[in-house]
């Protein structure tokens, strides 16, 4: 029998494709709300998903970005983003991806994240491991922020107050550079393959990094909540690193909360 991984995987394969498809013929997109995007290849993947999750655990509860989930009385709850990077891939920019996570009695125990323009499939089962294609995975072994690469994402909405950009600067200036690369979950899984050395964000949802966390977890790093507290996933915010440089970033982003750039904003 299949486990879920693998399981989720054979799935977020098939939307992969199905969303291949609609990114090849640059599909029109439409605002949800003021900000977000969505586009048929968003509601076409989640179906899909789900109704193979239904095929698969009939009983199991399924949270899905765009809201075709099911509700059920089940320990077992599946998160769902049938396409990270929506703005992304509306722009045909390839960063953009499928990602399933599972949670048993509040516990993320399986996750999958899938990129199709790369055709790379990362997984990771509860005290499995994480694997990229069938290869195991650890996370990078830099010792100091000067010498890591860093990524984080912001806001489609609000964005006048959220705070990253304090973040992005003194990161930007203390490291060897941060990211912005639209997608959550990939930066995730990139974590976890070592590509980089950290990853936070604020604001982000449950589905956006179910299966992310466990990845970084699986491969052998560290996760909390920008405070150093511990994360769920409906905290405010999130980082993930390779557990070497927790601390001294913790340090760096207590400095940032209370106001104190060692990095001062530059003029315009």
């Amino acid at each position: 029998m299949a486990s879920f991984a693998e399981t989720a995987a054979d799935i977020a394969v098939e939307a992969g494709a199905l969303l291949r498809y609609y990114f090849e013929r640059r599909v029109a997109f439409e605002m949800k709300g003021d900000y977000d995007l969505v586009t048929e290849a968003d509601r076409a993947s989640e179906k899909l998903i789900v109704e193979r999750l239904k095929q698969h655990f009939p009983s199991h509860s399924v949270v899905a970005e765009e809201g075709g989930g099911q509700d059920t009385s089940s320990e077992y709850r599946w998160y769902v983003d049938p396409l990270d990077g929506t703005t992304n891939f509306a722009h045909s920019f390839p960063i953009w991806n499928v990602t399933l996570g599972l949670e048993k009695a509040g516990e993320m125990v399986a996750g999958v994240v899938y990129d199709p323009t790369r055709n790379e499939l990362f997984t990771a089962e509860r005290g499995g491991g994480a694997f990229l294609n069938g290869k195991r995975l650890a996370v990078s072994k830099a010792a100091r922020v000067a010498d890591s690469l860093f990524s984080t994402g912001f806001p489609n909405h609000n964005r006048a107050v959220n705070p990253n950009i304090w973040f992005f600067h003194e990161l930007a200036q203390t490291a060897h550079g941060v990211r912005r690369g639209g997608s959550a979950a990939i930066d995730l899984a990139w974590v976890a393959c070592g590509r980089l050395d950290g990853f936070w964000e604020i604001g982000l949802s449950p589905w956006d990094i179910a299966a992310g966390v466990l990845l970084v977890e699986e491969a052998g790093g560290a996760r909390s909540d920008m405070n150093g507290g511990v994360h769920e996933l409906r905290s405010p915010h999130l980082l993930t690193d390779n557990g070497l440089i927790h601390e001294e970033l913790l340090e760096v982003f207590a400095a940032i909360w209370r106001g104190e750039l060692l990095h001062p904003l530059p003029p315009v």
